[in-house]
């Protein structure tokens, strides 16, 4: 059984400082502004040998006017279900509030281990004030400072005596990772939350509502992936506020470590420049790219309508022709699955290897029948080609002079690589050396 960890609490306790003090990365997005986490957020930690799972949540709260309140309540009901135990997030300069004292409540209803981390004890007088928390009837209280790491070694030591099981160091070690990505408001959280068939993202008609980057396992076509919710990229420039900035450095974290992209087009709008721009970001990263155009029941469409919008969103990221594009509808589930299918079939590409006899016999006539241009007067040979251990495709071609091969050549070897050898959705890296 796993051992899962919510962190809970009202707003602007402290709860996604103390997440990252424990995943030991700043994976949550921090900031003095109330309400910045709303999804559930997932990280894995470690103490004494023992592996959990730590959730961090959005502040619990209600009457706030936030128009996320309900559905940050709903997100926190949901990690309250799914954990071990639960660490309920109070804060010593704050004192126990009527918040704190409703939220109690809805902790003992999920009938989970509890421990109260009194936040913002880093002082010996805040630390002494923590004690108004006993009134909670709630057992133990634990003066911490999410901040300088002050009292949680305690916390934790008493948290871990009831984990069911010594826990897995890293349960998403080795599985794929699938990227959504896409400009804001264009249906990324309603896809995964179709998917999934359950309330993983919030979802608004808001742009920006996604702030962190949102992992989630999912099991299809007989593969196990990651799949990582971001939030919404737009233009530097329109980039006002510091947590959208963050939220933005998150989503291109997440496509760095990602093995496949899906990018989401809105079929109205078309292909726009930044849709390009995290297309060409993706390409030089070598990432497996899938085009998901959502919203394309929305589209008055004709026989020929498909064609001429593929045409157009070619002409736009050429040259870069590689790309599959599924036409797809979040709100009608309308080929969702494909894309999903279409992603897996992109991820077997990046990580096929074709045997080096394979790749001589198909691509060496081809060379023959076109050889490389001469280039002063001297003839280039390629004698022998191999595919490189890498991430993605990467193929050496042996030849008497590399430094005079032409990039028109290059595309042409590329071309027949895909031709013989089926590596839609990847780039392809070709490198000449030196026979």
């Amino acid at each position: 059984m796993a051992n899962i960890v919510a962190i809970v609490g009202r707003p602007n306790v402290g709860k996604s400082t103390f997440f990252n003090r424990l995943v030991e990365q700043r994976q949550a997005i921090m900031d003095d502004m109330p309400g910045v986490t709303r999804d559930r957020h997932y990280g894995y930690a470690e103490w004494t040998g023992k592996y959990f799972t730590v959730i961090d949540t959005g502040g619990y709260v209600t009457g706030s006017g936030d128009k996320f309140e309900s559905q940050i309540r709903r997100q926190v009901e949901l990690a309250l279900n799914e954990c071990t135990a639960v660490i309920f997030m109070v804060d010593c300069k704050d004192g126990l509030t009527g918040y704190d004292k409703e939220f109690a409540k809805i902790i003992r209803m999920s009938k989970k281990p509890v421990f109260i981390a009194a936040n913002k004890a880093d002082t010996p007088n805040k630390t002494a004030e923590a004690s108004e928390f006993y009134e909670l009837g709630m057992g133990e209280v634990f003066p911490i400072s999410a901040e300088n790491g002050s009292g949680t070694g305690e916390l934790l030591d008493e948290l871990i005596k009831v984990f069911p099981s010594e826990g897995v160091e890293d349960p998403d070690a080795g599985i794929p990772k699938i990227a959504i990505l896409g400009r804001p408001n264009v249906g990324k959280s309603s896809f995964i939350n179709v998917l999934l068939g359950t309330e993983r993202s919030i979802v608004t008609n808001e742009a920006g509502t996604t702030r962190d980057a949102i992992n989630s396992r999912y099991k299809m076509y007989g593969k196990d992936f990651i799949l990582t919710d971001t939030a919404g990229i737009r233009k530097k420039s329109k980039v006002h506020e510091d947590v959208e900035f963050y939220s933005v450095l998150r989503s291109l974290r997440a496509l760095e470590e990602s093995d496949v992209c899906i990018v989401l087009v809105d079929a109205e709008r078309g292909l726009e420049s930044q849709d390009v721009n995290i297309i060409v970001l993706a390409h030089k990263q070598n990432k497996g790219i899938v085009i998901m155009v959502n919203k394309w029941d929305l589209v008055e469409k004709d026989s020929k309508t498909a064609d001429k919008f593929k045409k157009e969103v070619l002409e736009k990221l050429a040259p870069i022709d590689y790309i599959p594009m599924v036409f797809a509808s979040v709100l009608t589930k309308q080929r969702i699955f494909q894309v999903i299918e279409k992603a897996v079939t992109v991820y077997n590409n990046k990580t096929k290897k074709v045997a080096t006899s394979a790749i001589n016999d198909a691509l060496l006539p081809e060379i023959a029948h076109y050889p490389p241009p001469a280039v002063k007067g001297k003839l280039i040979q390629i004698k022998y080609i191999t595919q490189i251990a890498a991430k993605s495709p990467a193929f050496a071609f042996f030849c008497n002079l590399p430094q005079y091969i032409q990039p028109s050549y290059t595309r042409f070897l590329e071309n027949r690589l895909r031709e013989k050898f089926d590596f839609e959705g990847v780039p392809i890296r070709l490198f000449f050396r030196k026979k």
